[in-house]
């Protein structure tokens, strides 16, 4: 049986949680234990004068916040670099950052899209590509699979969804991949304009997608603005490309320096189900989502004010030692695995389902077609203070014997 790593502790006034670099330089492990074992509703130091935060580490006390919209809202942001600095403007608007019946009824329009049986054709194509891409990996004898395969996954099926036309999509992948860089500003302006462009025409000739259901659906008795039709359009690419992408970077690497898991799913010992959502939980791709409180408060004893800014730690609710037994063990087999890698209540992520369809996809592609997989270089972090994965995973993918 693997047992897991022994981590040194890392104590809070070393840690900056709103340091992109703090994700680079340090492994935090040590830090959650802590949190979650002695400050599990800790204060965050202030970044600037009144710029201070608070962080949940404990699984229980994220399903409490999750759930609870009387005390905690989305609207002012779910980000810190929004919540520290007055707010989303996005709030009210855009799913991820509209509450009530506002949100209700955007996220009743937009689910349809999402439901397997609209989903179908755009899966079919889905496995046919992922097979295509681990051949011409295979074929090249060394790859980037975060450039060369997981990158071309999930946003081919994100622009499949929103019917973005086949010239426009290297240009998408390059913008929603600059989005989290230092020209992140730039790219997202780009974005936004791209999108207004792809509703305008889609407001005078619908198709069947995404950005004609919302440039043709009312919410609150009134059709949406070009504003709103755009700020979910660019939520969606974002968040349905960046984090199934680093979910499936995550899972190779964690195959290569794993090969008993990897043989274990390889050799059809682990369920593929199971295996994606240890996947989800091992790579928590987006570490945290952000709240604001509405009305006082009080979480695991602590009275939180109207005002404070509150930060769900995803990444160290799913290693949770009172969850989850051996969390720092990468387990295909474990279960039950109630992991928080898609939120929680009413914002539990809306393309869930999708994510773990392509993972599935994935897979499965791997299992027909891979034998090993070996790493080729040192895997590049990215630089961000919500997500968390790697920008280059250089390996080699073995074919898999003929007849095995």
């Amino acid at each position: 049986m693997t047992s897991e790593p022994s981590v040194e502790p890392c104590l809070p006034d070393t840690v900056n949680l709103a340091d992109p670099d703090t994700f680079l330089e340090q492994d935090l492990t040590g830090f959650w234990r802590y949190l979650r074992t002695d400050r599990p509703v800790y204060r965050h130091p202030e970044i600037a004068p009144g710029k201070g935060f608070w962080v949940l580490s404990r699984h229980a006390d994220l399903l409490t916040v999750y759930r609870d919209t009387e005390h905690f809202t989305s609207e002012r942001g779910n980000l810190l670099d929004t919540l520290l600095s007055g707010g989303d403007s996005a709030g009210g608007r855009m799913l991820v950052v509209t509450d009530g019946e506002r949100h209700r009824q955007l996220r009743r329009l937009l689910s349809p899209a999402f439901a397997p049986r609209a989903l179908r054709v755009i899966v079919e194509h889905l496995h046919g590509a992922v097979r295509r891409l681990l051949r011409e990996a295979i074929d090249a004898g060394t790859c980037d699979f975060a450039t060369d395969v997981a990158a071309r996954i999930p946003l081919a099926t994100i622009c499949d969804l929103l019917a973005v036309p086949d010239a426009d999509r290297a240009r998408v992948l390059e913008l929603t991949t600059a989005a989290h860089g230092p020209q992140a500003a730039l790219a997202i302006q780009d974005i936004l304009l791209y999108f207004a462009g792809l509703a305008r025409q889609r407001r005078d000739t619908p198709h069947a997608d995404v950005v004609s259901l919302l440039a043709g659906g009312e919410v609150g008795g009134a059709p949406l603005t070009e504003d709103e039709i755009i700020l979910n359009c660019y939520s969606l690419i974002l968040g349905g490309n960046e984090t199934t992408r680093l979910s499936m970077i995550g899972a190779v690497l964690a195959f290569a320096e794993a090969p008993a898991q990897w043989a274990a799913l390889r050799d059809g010992d682990v369920a593929v189900a199971g295996a994606v959502e240890e996947i989800l939980r091992w790579t928590s791709p987006t570490m945290y989502m952000g709240r604001t409180v509405v009305a006082e408060v009080v979480v695991n004893g602590t009275r939180l004010a109207p005002g404070d800014v509150v930060t769900l730690w995803n990444v160290s609710a799913n290693h949770d030692e009172e969850v989850f037994a051996r969390p720092g063990v990468f387990d295909l087999a474990r279960a039950p695995n109630p992991h928080l890698t898609f939120g929680h209540g009413p914002h539990f992520c809306l393309g869930a389902y999708l994510t773990r369809v392509e993972l599935t996809a994935l897979l499965d592609g791997l299992r027909a077609a891979v034998g090993g997989i070996e790493l080729r270089g040192e895997p590049v972090r990215i630089s961000s203070t919500i997500l968390t994965g790697y920008r280059s995973l250089p390996v080699a993918l073995r074919p898999r014997a003929a007849g095995a």
